[in-house]
Order: structure tokens, then C-alpha cells, then sequence
């Protein structure tokens, strides 16, 4: 053992933050942008089927099955979006924490995947993905949350 000091760390403030993780724009999103009505249901399998790898095709056909009221489905469709942008954000550099920004377009189709995850997740009563899934929204983006989450409480 030692008897030099130990390092101060400093205040939470004055540690560097990871910095923003911004994925490759994604060919499919343009045909599903958030808050759009969305494209009937064999343009959305047509989207995936031709991009495969697009978070937003997914995350999309999770939002229509949802809609659908059909969770298995929209559970499987998110699930599906999720892995393939956390492909894309490892590429980007994404070490599994840190911003990925609500604001950086190409970011929306795997902030919406994880929603429709954690949305479904509850439906399909697996309540301890939904809550992982809101905490991981919530750690990568607090202004997905508000866009994919609004308070139920301002309309009232």
C-alpha cells in the first residue's frame, strides 16, 4: 500500500461526458419520418424487406402493429429495430451508454424501436424490458422521450 493521496476525481460536472453518437442516415426513413401517418402495411414490408438493416423500417412496423393492437408482432418488429441500430451505434462508436440525440435525424428509427420496445414489452407483460428500455430511451435521448412519450397530463 501507498501513502500518496488519491486522485480527486472532482464534482460529476467536471468529468468529460461521452459525446453524441450520430448514425449514418438511414435510406428507409424518409418513407417513415415520425409523425407522419404511416404507409399501408405492404409498403411497410416492402421498406424492410429491401433494408433490412434500417431501424426506422422496423421501428415503423412495430408502430403499425401496435396500432393493430397485435403486441407479439410489434414486440418482435421492435426488437428487431433495436438490435439492428445497436449494430449501427456500435459502428458509430456507442460504447452501450451515452447521448444519441433525438434532434440528429438518422437517430429517430432506433429511439423509436426502443420505444415500441418498451410499449410493447408491457403489453406482452415483460415488465422489466419495458423499464430497461425506458431507462435506456431516457439515458439516450430526454427529448425522444417527450416526443414518444408526451405527458397524458397536458391535454387534461
Amino acid at each position: 500500500m501507498t501513502d500518496r493521496p488519491l486522485p480527486l476525481l472532482g464534482h460529476v460536472e467536471d468529468r468529460p461526458h461521452p459525446p453524441d453518437t450520430l448514425l449514418p442516415t438511414d435510406p428507409a426513413a424518409a418513407t417513415v419520418p415520425w409523425g407522419s401517418p404511416p404507409p399501408e402495411r405492404p409498403v411497410l414490408d416492402a421498406l424492410a424487406a429491401a433494408n433490412p438493416a434500417s431501424p426506422a423500417a422496423w421501428a415503423a412496423l412495430a408502430e403499425s402493429a401496435l396500432a393493430a393492437e397485435r403486441p407479439v408482432e410489434a414486440y418482435a418488429y421492435a426488437r428487431t429495430g433495436y438490435h439492428r441500430g445497436l449494430d449501427q451505434l456500435r459502428r458509430a462508436g456507442w460504447r452501450g451508454a451515452g447521448p444519441v440525440p433525438w434532434e440528429h435525424e438518422p437517430n429517430r428509427g432506433w429511439l423509436r424501436a426502443v420505444a415500441a420496445l418498451a410499449v410493447a414489452a408491457d403489453l406482452v407483460d415483460e415488465p422489466t424490458e419495458a423499464l430497461r428500455c425506458r431507462e435506456l430511451l431516457a439515458d439516450s435521448s430526454a427529448v425522444a422521450v417527450t416526443a414518444l412519450f408526451p405527458d397524458p397530463l397536458e391535454d387534461a
